[in-house]
Parts: C-alpha cells; sequence; structure tokens
C-alpha cells in the first residue's frame, strides 16, 4: 500500500492479512500492518523497513515512492524483526545511504545479519540531536525498553509528526481497520490489547518516554503497527497515560473463570448475576478455557477488580487458569482487588496456587472470603457467593 501523507512523505508499509499468529502468539483475525514510510525532501529518509513476509511488496512501494531518488538515510527506531527484516538489502541496494539508529540498535545489528557491512555507514541518533533532511528535521528521542532497549522515537519538528516506533500501535490490518484512527470504531480494544500483552510489562519506560515527548506540538502520530493518528491526540496519549501507570481505565470486575467440566462456571456465572443484582454496575464473565488468552490480560488490565475461579487440578490448578496468572505475572499486573473461588472433587488445592500466584504480584490485595465449591454448585453455596460478591464491591 503506497499512500501520500503529505507532498513530500510517502507511506509505504504493507498489510499482512495471511499471518495467523503475530509474534507466533497473538491471534489477529484481522491481520496486522507493517508501517514503514519515506520522507522525500532535499534528502531523502526510509523510516523503518518491514517483515520479511511482506519483503517484496514493500520493495515495490519503496521504488514507486523513490520516483528515482536514491535514499540518503535509513531510520532504524526498532530492530524486532517484523520492522528490521529489510535492513540488509536496503543497506547492499544503495550503497551510499547511511544508517541512522542508537548506538544499542547499531551494536545489535550483526546478531540479526551475520554479513552485514556496516563500516562507514552508521550515525548514531542520541537523545535530542536532530538530523535534517531539508524542510524536514528528524528530532530522536531514545525510548529504552519501549519495548527493546535499543528502541527510538523520531519527531519531524516541520510537520508535527511522532513517529512513535511500537508506541500507539494496535493490532489490524489497515485495509480492513482503516487508514486513520479516526476510521477505525475498534481501537481502543485492539490497541488496548496489544499494549497489555507486548508493551505493558514496561510501564516506567513509557511514562518516561511520554514525560519526554508530552510538551512537542504533536500534529500527528504514525506507528509502526496500525493507523495513523490524526484526530483527538489527547484521548490517545491519555489512554497511554492510564495504562502505562498500571491504573484503572474501567470500575468493574472481571471473572475468569477455568471449568474442566462445567461446574466451575456455573458458580462464576451465579457469582456474577449476584454482584448485579447488588448493584455491581459492570461484570464481565470469561471462559478461560475458550477465549483469547490476550483479551483476557487485556481485561485484567482494563478492570479494577478481578475475580479468579477454577478447577482444581493435578494438586495444583487447572491449567488454562495458571497460564492466566502467569501470564499476568510476567506481564507485571498490579495495583488490583482479587477475590477467589475454587472447585475440588475431594482434595481442593486450586485456591491455594491462585493465592500463592497472585502473592507475588506487587500490589495485589486478595479480599473476601475464599469460596469453596464441591463438584457442583449447591444452595448451600450460595450465603458464600454473596459473601464473596459483598467484599467485592
Amino acid at each position: 500500500m503506497e499512500k501520500k501523507l503529505r507532498d513530500s512523505v510517502v507511506y509505504i508499509g504493507v498489510d499482512d492479512t495471511d499471518i495467523e499468529l503475530f509474534e507466533n502468539q497473538y491471534i489477529v483475525p484481522e491481520g496486522i500492518s507493517y508501517n514503514s514510510y519515506l520522507i522525500v525532501d532535499e534528502k531523502v529518509a526510509i523510516m523503518d523497513t518491514v517483515d520479511a513476509r511482506k519483503g517484496e511488496e514493500w520493495k515495490q512501494n519503496l521504488r514507486q515512492a523513490l520516483n528515482g531518488r536514491k535514499p540518503d538515510f535509513l531510520i532504524v527506531q526498532h530492530l524486532e524483526p517484523d520492522h528490521s527484516a529489510m535492513i540488509e538489502w536496503v543497506i547492499t541496494e544503495y550503497p551510499d545511504l547511511k544508517l541512522v539508529a542508537s548506538a544499542k540498535a547499531i551494536q545489535m545489528l550483526p546478531q540479526f545479519f551475520e554479513s552485514i557491512q556496516l563500516d562507514g555507514r552508521t550515525i548514531v541518533a542520541k537523545e535530542g540531536e536532530v538530523l535534517s533532511l531539508g524542510k524536514h528535521s528528524l528530532k530522536f528521542y531514545a525510548a529504552p525498553m519501549v519495548h527493546w532497549p535499543e528502541v527510538i522515537v523520531s519527531f519531524d519538528e516541520y510537520d508535527g509528526v511522532l513517529y512513535s516506533a511500537d508506541g500507539f500501535g494496535k493490532f489490524g490490518a489497515l485495509s480492513k481497520c482503516g487508514f486513520y484512527g479516526r476510521d477505525d470504531d475498534d481501537w481502543t480494544c485492539e490497541a488496548r490489547r496489544y499494549y497489555f500483552n507486548i508493551v505493558g510489562k514496561y510501564g516506567v519506560p513509557v511514562q518516561t518516554l511520554l514525560g519526554k515527548v508530552g510538551t512537542l506540538p504533536i500534529r500527528a502520530i504514525r506507528p509502526l503497527h496500525g493507523p495513523i493518528l490524526e484526530d483527538n491526540l489527547s484521548e490517545y496519549v491519555q489512554l497511554y497515560d492510564t495504562w502505562s501507570k498500571y491504573a484503572v481505565e474501567t470500575e468493574g470486575i472481571f471473572i475468569a473463570c477455568a471449568s474442566i467440566h462445567g461446574g466451575t462456571l456455573v458458580a462464576a456465572q451465579k457469582l456474577a448475576e449476584i454482584l448485579e443484582s447488588k448493584g455491581a454496575k459492570r461484570v464481565v464473565v470469561s471462559d478461560l478455557c475458550h477465549s483469547d488468552i490476550a483479551e483476557n490480560v487485556e481485561d485484567a488490565f482494563r478492570h479494577s477488580k478481578m475475580v479468579v475461579a477454577a478447577s482444581s487440578y493435578d494438586a495444583g490448578v487447572f491449567t488454562p487458569m495458571y497460564d492466566f496468572l502467569h501470564r499476568l505475572q510476567i506481564k507485571g499486573y498490579c495495583n488490583r482487588t482479587v477475590a477467589v473461588m475454587e472447585n475440588g472433587s475431594w482434595a481442593p488445592s486450586a485456591g491455594r496456587v491462585m493465592k500463592e500466584m497472585l502473592g507475588t504480584m506487587k500490589n495485589v490485595e486478595v479480599v473476601g472470603p475464599m469460596v469453596t465449591i464441591r463438584s457442583r454448585m449447591k444452595q448451600t453455596d450460595i450465603p458464600a457467593l454473596e459473601a464473596l460478591a459483598d467484599a467485592m464491591l
């Protein structure tokens, strides 16, 4: 997809609608975009490359946009292979081109390209330094651990555009979700799922970056995945501020359930009914055995409170719940209130394991009496569910 953004800036990225799993783990039913841009001024700069899956299509877009010009610079903001696979080809194809990246990125490049020749071909993009292209000037800001250590972002002082690397990205091919954020009805949902599963562990570095760029006169944000953002920028920035502070976005209770034969799920659904009858404004139940774990992680971070309900299994906890809580551990889940419900037919163990896992998470308070279901929920279990609901409200 080649598209003019201004007379001197062209989008040369590509959509990938055939991919099954992004990063070989995240389902992407609407595909993914690999965004790349070309600034054509007195000097010509390529802003990142794309994944090898779409390398040939990207080459065509680049050549068409160059229209006979030779690029002077390749700006490498992020070395992850979905953005960097074509670097060696560019270096070889355009022998006079200089590669501009952080010192860390330049150091890491041979890890990805064994035979790459960089002698005399690199410029270190230091914090606050400016690369003049003519009218356009790119000012660089270090963004380590958003979400790799070598990341930089670039601010075009002429256009007021922030090239934000993986920041402000989302799942979804542009041909399906819209080229601009205003055309994308689902931006927040899929951007949230993207953020918490890919960037979310690194909230502190994101806060640092927001502090650096927060005073810039930004008129547009051009990420490496997802639509270009030009309208309502304050809303997008506010969401990123909320997410990276691990603050509550939505007051509500997320009930995550892992049920082997359905008994635990019935009890979880009954708890949801009780919560709603007692005035809970928002209750969301997810069956972990039949849902996207990345979406469940998103919902856990989004809501103010959570209930984990699981069957006992092999003297521990049923594996979908273990996988879910392990994912929360490594993504930095914190600052939330959680309640626990377990099921066990002869030796309930799920509650103990879930409490142990929750206990490793920062500022996560386990509240209320733990509810233990024996095989199937009975009328005698209702008072315990009522008590648990009261503790969550």
